[in-house]
């Protein structure tokens, strides 16, 4: 069955609401834009607004982390402290989910992504929001994953540890309760 993939105008509202709260508080994240900039792209762009809403309604508690100064664009990523909580206990994608013969995962991140109409992190993305704070110190993340490693059978991951930020391989069918994975969204 598929999902009405708009907002009402009252789920919109309290959806820009609880957006431009996060953006107030955590201004170390986007240190040259005001909200007016977010806000005017969001409005010439409402479709994307259900988006934001399925990276907020699984736990990723997303805030711009990203802007390009000459277009326009704005990202959102993925910024709850852990990684989302209703992302987790899935394998990287649909053909490591389809390869595994017993205690299949409900969900794959691939699919899971392409479904809420966001992209998983790119290595360099994840990074990059370690530099705003300190995020997955007790979970980690599937992150976007060269073809030459998915090829072999791989998929990339990432966390916080030791106050470090890693890039970690494993089996793309893998899968565990502390693993899920952060999106991002441009605008």
């Amino acid at each position: 069955m598929a999902k009405n993939k708009k907002l009402t105008s009252a789920q919109q509202q309290i959806l820009l609401d609880i957006l431009q709260k996060r953006f107030v508080e955590n201004s170390q994240r986007h240190p040259n834009m005001d909200w007016e900039q977010v806000l005017t792209r969001l409005k010439a762009h409402p479709g994307k607004l259900w988006s934001l809403q399925e990276m907020e309604a699984s736990g990723g508690e997303p805030d711009v982390v990203d802007d390009n100064q000459q277009t326009g664009v704005v990202t959102f990523y993925d910024c709850s402290a852990e990684s989302p909580k209703d992302r987790r206990s899935i394998c990287y994608d649909r053909e490591a989910l389809d390869s595994r013969k017993a205690h299949k995962p409900a969900d794959s991140a691939m699919d899971m992504a392409a479904e809420m109409g966001i992209e998983l992190l790119t290595e360099a993305q994840y990074r990059h929001l370690q530099q705003t704070g300190n995020y997955d110190l007790k979970t980690s993340s599937w992150i976007a994953t060269p073809a030459s490693v998915r090829k072999l059978g791989g998929a990339l991951f990432c966390d916080r540890r030791y106050g470090q930020v890693f890039t970690y391989h494993n089996g793309a069918d893998s899968y565990y309760a502390a693993r899920g994975f952060r999106g991002a969204l441009s605008i």
